[in-house]
């Protein structure tokens, strides 16, 4: 029995990864390399903003705190490191043997695989702990580099690069990402600088923020949370689904397709995965604002709302904008075609555009602080239900009120430990004014 991909991950007490140790709250070690030597990293692209640094000093003080999400790894060093990996080649031999001629007939063909023998496949490596290593080759004959590690979850007939597994999938949006599928960054300018590509294994929770990342990268394979789509370069990343993937759901993640599945999926009453993969669509088209939870499998005025919202975006009116979505409107969404939904007005049943305000800074928030900002700070933990842990106030000078009534948001995240201390960073800000 195929086992279940979609997961979630807490770090073991036991665990001495990079981010199990920092988890506990141990100060990473400093990344070590020689003069003139490859860097055989490939957790991160060169250029852009990273979320966090990693840390090589003493742990922050109480003037410096840094908000922490559960399960987050040490993020790349800013600037972001170099990642070397090989070309195009078949299979490597037996050890010590050099890999031979690549044979294009057998390069292109493609051999027909599942969601969850993929991500088995990735977990062989993530167990043995792969080193990461652009001239060497595991024992199954695939390179030991991030493009060889996809090669390998894919079963390709041979070791491909970054700028070529995208001959082998096809282009997905965010909304359609499925265990097995893959984020891929390939800098054409530069491949050696920032081009990297990691295995989708899963939302971490609905917000889908974050994802179970299976990559390889130095010292070895690793399975971790990741932002999305990756600590840098986010917005250069593109999804891509396997073409020889079989088509139909994998356990725990629901059913999923491009082929419309008939209008009785959807309208009242209608309780089953497609209505959970429209409302995804149509969030990724602007119809967040419709949504005050889910999308969820279970048909609502949410979803009829946003549908019709869609569709008049479309210019259709009468019964082609009933809020009802039918194979247009369905082919629409899933390939990305027409126009998104416009911003809310008023009447819409939606918000009317407001914007998160600017997170104030760290320092806004410890103890002896002393601000407006605190005090916009406990108004909307008492607008959000969260307010029983004030006998007065809130007021602009922080105390240990503000401190539970944060802690008590943070957890009503799935937050935990360090990521649920009860001091304010600029996720917990953001989600607090969303």
């Amino acid at each position: 029995m195929e086992s279940p991909v979609f997961e979630e991950i807490e770090p073991a007490d036991d665990c001495g990864c990079a981010g199990c140790v920092q988890w506990r709250g141990a100060v990473p070690h400093p990344v070590r390399t020689k003069a003139g030597a490859r860097h055989a990293l490939v957790i991160a692209a060169a250029a852009g903003t990273v979320i966090g640094g990693l840390q090589t000093a003493a742990p922050a003080t109480a003037t410096e705190h840094h908000e922490a999400r559960p399960g987050d790894p040490t993020p790349p060093p800013a600037g972001g490191p170099t990642t070397p990996q090989g070309g195009t080649s078949p299979l490597h031999g037996a050890p010590g043997q050099a890999a031979g001629s690549v044979d294009l007939a057998q390069q292109s063909a493609l051999r027909t695989t599942t969601r969850a023998a993929i991500i088995n496949r990735a977990k062989t490596w993530v167990a043995a702990k792969v080193p990461y290593n652009m001239d060497k080759y595991w024992t199954d004959g695939y390179r030991q580099d991030c493009s060889g590690f996809v090669s390998m979850a894919w079963d390709l007939p041979g070791n491909e690069w970054t700028g070529s597994l995208a001959t082998y999938g096809t282009r997905i949006t965010k909304a359609q990402l499925q265990p097995g599928d893959i984020l891929l960054f390939h800098n054409p300018a530069d491949p050696e600088k920032g081009s990297h590509v990691t295995i989708f294994g899963g939302w971490t929770d609905y917000t889908r923020t974050y994802y179970i990342a299976y990559e390889q990268t130095r010292p070895g394979t690793r399975k971790q949370a990741t932002p999305y789509a990756y600590w840098s370069n986010s917005s250069r990343y593109l999804a891509y689904r396997y073409k020889g993937v079989k088509a139909g759901g994998t356990s725990g993640s629901g059913a999923s397709t491009t082929k419309f599945p008939g209008a009785a999926s959807f309208g009242p009453g209608a309780d089953n995965a497609y209505v959970t993969q429209l409302g995804r669509l149509l969030v990724e088209r602007g119809g967040k604002r419709f949504y005050t939870q889910g999308p969820g499998p279970r048909w609502g005025d949410a979803d009829r709302r946003a549908t019709q919202a869609f569709q008049r975006a479309q210019g259709w009116t009468g019964a082609d904008a009933d809020g009802i979505p039918g194979p247009t409107t369905w082919s629409y969404l899933v390939s990305g075609k027409g126009k998104d939904i416009p911003g809310g007005s008023a009447g819409s049943g939606g918000s009317t555009g407001s914007k998160v305000p600017a997170f104030p800074g760290t320092g806004s928030f410890r103890p002896g602080a002393n601000n407006a900002a605190v005090t916009q700070l406990g108004k909307q933990l008492v607008k959000k239900g969260f307010g029983r842990y004030y006998s007065q106030g809130p007021g602009p000078r922080w105390g240990e009120a503000d401190r539970r009534a944060v802690e008590a948001f943070q957890r009503a995240q799935g937050w935990r430990g360090a990521a649920a201390d009860g001091y304010p960073g600029p996720e917990t800000w953001r989600r607090l004014f969303s």
